[in-house]
């Protein structure tokens, strides 16, 4: 791998609009040279001058844009990889902020150490931002960061400044060697749906049967913006069917890739959190709210299960199965 691989910097994108143009920005600005833009847009429709612009780049070749009729998050991930060219495959949402270093403080972790298969970047959330001052520093995660069980409730990608390997990434910020999808062939469970939760997850804990290494680099930073509306999903996060697919999918992370022990302490710390509302969730002690949330639990585990089972048949990539025929046909 020479000095500066080539890199193929994917931005899946959903009713997003000054957003995913000041992100665009922000990677035409980089000081690396060796790079492709690809933008996997759902968008149903943009604003002219969102439009106007997103052509102009496409005419001028500097970025590939495709656009797509549906809208999946994992989907749009296995869609842009199909047509990316680079040695590293990088993911970024379309509401970030990058600084002109953030391409080549990925690139040079694969140049330097051959055992990473994936580099998690630093994440600093907007919304988050006004409220972190004087939170202490973190230089090493703790033990339990590195247990599937648990760990989803330790890893710090915000506070942590040293250099480290990780058992997963934050979507929004995460690259991977080409051959982790071509010679070993992963691809993004398009199973996992709504916000998509978990999907990242997901496919680390794959990634790492590989045997490769996922390092955390925190020179590699951006700014996440989370937008209240857009992204890359298509349901309501305070919908029914969003609540239930929140659920859903870590149950699947879980059934997929975890031990019955490992399992099991991810599913109670899931109660104990997110339906009864302890720290870090912080949620409402109504009995009436615990008593819906633990509803939702019970539907999404049941729904997983039948997720699961069903694997057997149907690997659910419906999606993808859409993109080759549409291949096929062309």
């Amino acid at each position: 791998m020479n000095n500066q691989p080539l890199i193929s910097v994917i931005i899946p994108t959903y009713g997003r609009e000054e957003p995913l143009r000041d992100s665009l920005v922000d990677v035409l600005n980089q000081d690396y040279a060796n790079y492709e833009i690809i933008v996997v847009d759902q968008s149903p429709t943009h604003k002219p001058e969102i439009q106007a612009y997103l052509e102009e780049l496409a005419a001028a070749e500097k970025i590939k844009w495709f656009r797509l009729s549906w809208a999946s998050l994992p989907g749009a991930r296995n869609y842009g990889v199909k047509r990316s060219s680079g040695e590293i495959i990088l993911f970024i949402d379309d509401d970030v902020k990058l600084t002109p270093g953030f391409l080549a403080a990925h690139a040079k972790n694969y140049v330097q150490k051959p055992e990473i298969g994936a580099v998690a970047g630093r994440v600093f959330d907007r919304m988050k931002l006004g409220d972190s001052g004087g939170e202490v520093e973190i230089e090493y995660l703790p033990p339990e960061a590195m247990d599937p069980g648990i760990a989803w409730y330790h890893i710090d990608l915000v506070h942590t400044i040293k250099p480290q390997q990780v058992l997963t990434a934050r979507g929004c910020n995460m690259s991977f060697r080409r051959e982790i999808f071509t010679k070993y062939g992963l691809r993004f469970d398009e199973r996992f749906r709504g916000s998509a939760v978990r999907e990242e997850s997901d496919f680390c804990l794959r990634l790492r049967k590989t045997g490769y290494k996922i390092w955390y680099d925190p020179e590699a930073d951006l700014i996440h913006l989370g937008e209240e509306t857009g992204g890359c999903h298509d349901i309501s996060m305070r919908s029914l069917k969003y609540q239930i697919t929140f659920y859903h999918n870590h149950f699947l992370m879980g059934l997929k890739n975890l031990t019955a022990s490992q399992a099991l302490r991810l599913y109670a710390r899931l109660f104990d959190c997110h339906v009864l509302g302890r720290p870090p969730c912080h949620k409402s002690g109504s009995p009436v709210k615990i008593v819906t949330r633990g509803v939702f639990y019970t539907l999404g585990f049941l729904k997983a299960l039948a997720t699961f089972i069903q694997s057997a048949w149907n690997d659910g990539q419906i999606y993808s199965q859409l993109d080759q025929e549409s291949i096929v046909n062309s």
